[in-house]
């Protein structure tokens, strides 16, 4: 049933609409029981909230039991310094530089075009079907200002859509996940819409917001951790200005190990393929869209992996594909839309998404992942797919695509890998 769906005709079609988470005995220290908490390995991920604190002893055993308990779990520390990231794909909050798209959203949301969703709105959203987590890294999919822009399409075209979003876009940005660090990548071929000034606004707004940027050069972003060290965090893409293109491999393998030699665990972020309902399947080919290559995603992830990242996010297709184990490093070569507010299409399978949440442990490896599968309606509300579809659809595309190496994503959406025959 799953793969009738991969070729089933009329399903959406690609691109916008317009073209269609006091004891006897002493207790720990706050610190103690902090680190405690802090390292426990990650089991499950549950929804966010009071639900997803880490398990502890109970509060009804004896002091001495108490001590016992929480003091087994400090060594913990020491042993397993993991961080857990979640990851969506392209996220849009409405766009300024065009406005016709707005009469037709109010008209599904019975409104007027001022009163549609606000980005904090929509970032709400996004924050209600996250779960819980150290980093949380997103796509900005457009531009974030309101200086004036110079026009990215021509008059006569059919094939051009500019997005630039509210400059209140970068705050909702970060207000995503508020307890943990929000990385945006402007790595992709929308943050560029309104011209170098209106990109370096946009780089200027998330920063100024507390987002950290990555995507806009060839060197890694920092992330410092709550464990004392540093994450790197890079961008890749395709798209004219694109300063770190994952088409020239070798210079993929370059920025990469120069990551990993500062930072020891590389995260990769990439926006690359073709897109659209046709575009679900993965191959180790040079992928063209509009007459544009956008790259071999196979290839550039197994290079990005081989120079030592131990995470591969992909998206642009906007759609789901595969999900592949390369060693103890993951590959996710599409995330999908995870909230398209705009000129999107949300016909199917356009509107199904997935948050990829992994935990890297201190040797760069991923021991635990999880798909959130979510699905967006209408244009402005976001959801969890009680049925999970999207982890099964990444499921039967990672044995479609990678045959020995696609990972197994279950009914719950964990991700694990498959039997060797």
């Amino acid at each position: 049933m799953l793969f009738l769906l991969l070729a089933l005709p009329g399903l959406g079609a690609a691109g916008p609409l317009d073209a269609q988470v006091t004891a006897p005995v002493p207790l720990p220290s706050a610190q103690e029981a902090q680190v405690a908490r802090d390292t426990l390995p990650v089991l499950s991920l549950p929804t966010r909230g009071p639900a997803d604190s880490l398990p502890r002893p109970r509060l009804d055993q004896p002091a001495d039991s108490l001590r016992a308990a929480a003091l087994e779990l400090l060594p913990l520390a020491a042993q397993r310094a993991v961080l857990r990231i979640c990851s969506g794909g392209d996220v849009a909050f409405g766009t300024n530089l065009s406005t016709s798209w707005r009469n037709a959203a109010a008209a599904r949301f019975n409104t007027t075009p001022d009163n549609l969703p606000t980005p904090l709105t929509l970032a709400a959203r996004i924050r209600d079907v996250l779960p819980a987590a150290d980093i949380l890294l997103l796509n900005v999919e457009g531009a974030i200002g309101d200086v004036e822009a110079p026009s990215k399409c021509g008059p006569n075209s059919t094939a051009c859509y500019a997005i630039r979003m509210p400059p209140e876009s970068a705050v909702a940005f970060r207000s995503v996940l508020p307890d943990a660090t929000v990385v945006g990548t402007v790595s992709n071929n929308h943050a560029r819409d309104a011209g170098s000034v209106g990109f370096r606004e946009t780089l200027s707004l998330l920063e100024s917001a507390g987002v950290h940027v990555t995507g806009a050069d060839t060197i890694a972003t920092p992330i410092p951790t709550a464990l004392g060290d540093t994450l790197g965090i890079l961008g890749f893409g395709t798209s004219p200005g694109t300063t770190t293109d994952l088409r020239d491999l070798e210079a993929v393998r370059r920025h990469v190990e120069r990551a990993v030699e500062r930072y020891g665990r590389v995260v990769v972020t990439a926006h690359l393929g073709a897109e659209g309902v046709a575009a679900q399947r993965t191959g180790d080919s040079t992928e063209v869209f509009y007459g544009s290559s956008r790259g071999n995603p196979v290839a550039f992830a197994r290079t990005a992996v081989d120079a030592g990242a131990s995470l591969v996010i992909g998206h642009g297709p906007h759609v789901l594909r595969a999900l592949e184990w390369r060693g103890d490093a993951l590959v996710a070569y599409s995330l999908g839309n995870l909230l398209t507010f705009g000129p999107f299409s949300t016909a199917e399978p356009l509107n199904r998404g997935a948050l990829l949440c992994a935990t890297i442990d201190e040797e760069g490896r991923v021991p635990d992942a999880q798909v959130v599968s979510t699905v967006q309606p209408v244009a402005g509300r976001l959801e969890r797919d009680p049925r999970n579809r999207a982890a099964a659809l990444m499921d039967s595309l990672s044995r479609l695509d990678f045959p020995e190496s696609g990972a197994a994503v279950d009914a719950s959406g964990r991700v694990g890998r498959r039997p060797v025959p």
